[in-house]
């Protein structure tokens, strides 16, 4: 058996609707610019690129209903709501056929993002770990297993701050599917159970203020509800 200079932090999960277990986290990734609209709204041309990936930590997850603490170091704190994949499976190099089989299942998520830090990495050419990867990043509701809601391929997808529809959009409307998004992931990482996808986030994304009540969801998925709260107050 192992042992530690210090106990081990306690491993990150999010909720599995209606049960008592959760879904252990191992790892975050994310598609960048996957609905075209919102890729415009980014000044880029969604028909040229192929899709990219970045990574959140684990510990970056937090449950619905959580007051997050508005983050140190921007001014541009933006919400970006997202369909969720949790891989129950282990995969490398799959076939966009056989995609679905490793999905465990889907949830709702909010990518919270420290837009100027992102932008500023962005424009000098580096990562964009301290615009994405930031404490209580990762807002997410519980997980819905495929054996309940199947695979979501189409369904309105929307988010609204202070109960005013900033978001609002269909799955369908994904450049890069659920099964593509896999297969190509799998081809440079080997995905395993615990992997969580965030799929990208549709257009109208914008700033959010402490007091502010983000609230979203997807067709058949449920909802999500955060609100902001002052920095360092939790």
């Amino acid at each position: 058996m192992s042992r530690f200079v210090f106990a081990p932090p306690a491993p990150a999960s999010v909720a599995i609707a209606n049960e008592a277990e959760r879904f252990p986290i191992r790892r975050i990734f994310c598609v960048g610019r996957n609905y075209a609209a919102h890729a415009r709204e980014m000044g880029k041309d969604p028909d040229r690129e192929p899709p990219f990936f970045f990574t959140k930590p684990a510990d970056a997850v937090v449950d619905t209903g959580t007051a997050v603490p508005y983050p140190p170091e921007t001014s541009n704190f933006h919400y970006e709501i997202e369909l969720i994949v949790a891989i129950g499976r282990e995969g490398f190099n799959i076939a966009p056929a056989s995609a679905l089989d490793h999905v465990f299942a889907y949830g709702v998520g909010i990518d919270l993002t420290r837009r100027d830090l992102q932008f500023e990495a962005r424009d000098k050419g580096r990562p964009w770990d301290w615009g994405k990867a930031f404490d209580n990043s990762a807002p997410i509701a519980p997980l819905h297993r495929v054996t309940s809601v199947g695979h979501p391929a189409k369904g309105r997808i929307w988010l609204a701050v202070n109960d005013v529809v900033k978001q609002d959009a269909d799955l369908a409307e994904l450049i890069w599917p659920v099964p593509d998004i896999i297969a190509i992931l799998s081809r440079s990482m080997r995905l395993k159970p615990g992997d969580l996808i965030m799929t990208g986030t549709p257009a109208g994304v914008g700033a959010i203020s402490v007091g502010d009540r983000v609230t979203g969801g997807i067709d058949g998925l449920g909802t999500i509800d955060i609100t902001i709260a002052p920095s360092g107050s939790i």
